[in-house]
């Protein structure tokens, strides 16, 4: 199957080096935009102090900016850190750009985006106009020409900064979403736990109480009675198995996958995901006439690890699972089919423990798996169906008259 994210979720901080480094290029791409200061510094038309003062202050303004935005997505600073740390970036980008000229006025386009990335709502409504309005003001007192000052740096101010509100608000909704689907998890944990502990009350309360006084019994009767003592043990014996039976009957019904259930559950996992799912009705996962013992467990167990493969590793838009039967030159097989549209790629997929594992309980029922990546990744799984006893009445009547 499909291996782990190959980075740190949204509103997660980096669990490892390399984590933090691709995020910290992710976050560094957008400096790029940072080479009119650069190239005016490397052009040597200020003094030497400037000089020396611009690239300290433009050092010192991409630290500022890349801990602002680096940090606020997953552990945000104080509010009077990120106002002072704001304060900051908007007080370097006046002075450079009132000192330095115009090249200098693309800081307050960082102005913008830290402004969107670490106010609130309400504030950064306020803050991005104003971060551009600044910049414009100080525009005027420039010698950079006007007529490509508006859509070179106001409009991208004006985006960039609302933009990462959107962003914000991506990341927060997307944490909310996982602290909500572990707080059902635990809660259907919880569920599962107290089903299980009052099964095990019904099944064993009566049976251990019964073991209890024909115990009790025995011990009276042993002195005595040992005819009778003999047959209280007897009947003890035959309690305690009969429980034991029931207990195994309970704990294979609590691990038993059905079809009908894993598809309700993936529905509900694909949903909270964001994932459109296309699955099949509670009518419509019932197996056709043939399917062998063990089918509907063994098909449960695909979609159950097909559905985890899809949430986790993906990033697909669409899901989409079939369930049908299907007639080929080999016979009729009954097919399992889930496909998403995420990341796929050229070829086919090294097995993994997952496939390994499908392909092992289908082989079990005479089935197999197969997955294929392209637009998309797709697992398909087939399981063969018994010959309806119509023709296997007709082939041996077809076969009697050669016998002969």
């Amino acid at each position: 199957m499909r291996e782990d994210h190959r980075g740190p979720l949204p509103g997660r901080p980096p669990e490892n080096r390399q984590e933090a480094l691709r995020k910290l290029l992710w976050i560094g791409i957008w400096l790029a935009f940072l080479g009119a200061p650069v190239s005016d510094l490397l052009k040597e038309e200020h003094t030497a102090w400037a000089t020396a003062l611009g690239w300290l202050a433009l050092v010192a303004f991409i630290g500022v900016y890349l801990a602002l935005v680096f940090r606020h997505t997953a552990r945000p600073f104080a509010r009077a850190t990120v106002a002072s740390m704001l304060v900051f970036l908007t007080g370097i980008a006046v002075v450079t750009s009132l000192t330095l000229d115009s090249p200098w006025l693309v800081l307050f386009v960082y102005v913008s985006v830290g402004c969107g990335a670490v106010l609130p709502l309400p504030l950064a409504r306020w803050a991005i106009p104003g971060a551009t309005v600044a910049m414009a003001l100080i525009g005027l007192t420039t010698e950079g020409d006007w007529g490509d000052f508006v859509p070179g740096l106001a409009i991208p101010a004006l985006l960039g900064g609302f933009a990462m509100t959107g962003v914000r608000h991506l990341v927060r909704t997307t944490v909310e979403l996982r602290q909500a689907r572990a707080t059902v998890a635990q809660l259907a944990a919880n569920e599962e736990r107290l089903r299980l502990a009052r099964d095990l009350h019904d099944l064993l309360g009566h049976s251990l109480s019964l073991i209890t006084l024909k115990s009790e019994l025995a011990g009276r009767m042993l002195p005595n009675h040992p005819d009778q003592a003999a047959q209280q043990v007897a009947d003890i014996e035959q309690v305690s198995r009969q429980a034991l039976v029931d207990v195994r009957e309970a704990v294979t019904g609590y691990r038993r996958a059905t079809l009908a259930g894993e598809l309700a559950g993936a529905r509900t996992a694909l949903t909270a995901a964001g994932v459109a799912a296309d699955l099949p009705a509670e009518a419509g996962s019932e197996l056709p006439p043939g399917s062998p013992p063990g089918a509907e467990e063994a098909l449960a167990w695909v979609v159950r690890e097909a559905i985890t493969n899809v949430v986790r590793h993906s990033a697909a838009k669409r899901c989409l699972v079939t369930l049908g039967e299907r007639q080929t030159l080999d016979g009729r097989f009954v097919e399992l089919r889930i496909a998403d549209d995420g990341r796929g790629g050229p070829g086919v997929p090294v097995p993994g423990n997952g496939l390994t594992g499908l392909a092992e309980r289908l082989a079990k029922v005479g089935g197999s798996v197969e997955a294929t990546c392209g637009r998309g990744f797709t697992l398909t799984a087939r399981i063969p169906l018994a010959q309806e006893a119509g023709q296997e009445a007709g082939q041996e009547v077809g076969r009697g008259p050669a016998a002969l």
